[in-house]
């Protein structure tokens, strides 16, 4: 029998974008969602250049490298308001920043942890690599490396922020770092663990169905300019960071 999808929510696909672009999107997707000038949800799916991002719970003291060095690299070091530590994004990384009004779909910020969680362990079964959740840090893991990172905010009901699965991404820079403040941990990807090439649009085309099944929602594409035109972003501010959020650790 065929499972009714109970929600449709739009599919923004906006490739390799510097964070703080994608920052700002978020802050203004989230004020749009938030004052009801746009009625669905939405969900950013892209990659960054390389960046190192604290969350709430900081992080600096986890950078094992001087931010002065990582300046004349040309990778910058962000505070942000989502939950949890010090992480690493870079390209072939997918990252998914999901803006939904979590009372409209009836979830809290740790349901929506756990669904964004069973994401990433469905994706990476995919490509037969065993990812499972571990005690120590929320997100995904295989064994003792982390594979998959999830940090969320939420702001007037509605979250930002989300997960960033490890494809076929350099993992050298997660060494300069104690990934989420954890010592004797490991970072991988599902390249690595699959012993082969993989594709990271092979990957977001495969999260994707994954997205639908476990949320019961139903994915449509939309560009940038259709996600202007829907959320009515050429009058929207983005509300300072500083605003208070609550958050959902990780890092």
């Amino acid at each position: 029998m065929k499972t009714e999808r109970l929600r449709t929510w739009h599919a923004v696909d906006l490739g390799l974008i510097p964070y703080p672009d994608a920052w700002d999107l978020q802050l203004r997707l989230v004020a749009a969602r938030s004052q009801g000038r746009m009625s669905a949800d939405v969900l950013l799916f892209l990659e960054h250049p390389p960046v190192f991002t604290l969350g709430r719970r900081g992080g600096r003291e986890n950078l094992l490298v001087s931010e002065a060095w990582l300046g004349q690299s040309g990778i910058a070091v962000v505070q942000i308001e989502r939950g949890g530590n010090i992480t690493y994004h870079g390209p072939g990384q997918l990252v998914v920043y999901p803006i939904v009004h979590l009372p409209s779909v009836g979830l809290g910020v740790v349901d929506l942890v756990d669904r964004l969680e069973d994401v990433m362990i469905r994706t990476g079964a995919s490509w037969g690599v065993p990812a499972g959740r571990n005690p120590l840090n929320r997100g995904a893991w295989v064994g003792m490396k982390k594979i998959g990172s999830i940090g969320i905010a939420v702001r007037r009901g509605v979250s930002f922020h989300g997960l960033a699965l490890n494809v076929n991404l350099d993992l050298k820079p997660f060494g300069w770092i104690q990934p989420c403040g954890l010592e004797g941990v490991g970072v991988t990807s599902i390249q690595a663990e699959a012993g082969k090439p993989v594709d990271i649009a092979d990957v977001k085309r495969v999260m994707q169905a994954h997205i639908e099944a476990v949320f019961q929602a139903e994915l449509t594409s939309v560009d940038r300019q259709d996600l202007s035109r829907l959320a009515d972003l050429s009058c929207t501010e983005a509300e300072p960071s500083s605003v208070g959020a609550a958050s959902c650790r990780d890092g």
